[in-house]
């Protein structure tokens, strides 16, 4: 019989503060909908997280001191 290897995922822990009023409504929206708030967050962020495990696309990153000269030139033109 084979032995089944198990996988050791690694998880990290995000921490972040919210006021009362922000942390009532967040709570009171999860109980309207059924759902937690680690749910809600992680639908809400999956996008972010799901899609850029090994790089960001080049097209995607942006430069600190990027000017976007022929834009708008483009648009004066036209």
């Amino acid at each position: 019989m084979k032995k089944h290897h198990h996988r050791n995922y690694k998880y990290h822990a995000i921490t972040f503060k919210l006021s009362q009023g922000q942390y009532k409504s967040l709570k009171n929206y999860c109980k309207a909908r059924r759902t937690t708030p680690i749910k809600l967050i992680k639908r809400s962020i999956e996008r972010f997280i799901s899609h850029y495990e090994y790089g960001v696309p080049e097209e995607l990153t942006v430069l600190e001191n990027q000017l976007d000269l022929f834009k708008d030139s483009e648009i004066a033109n036209d």
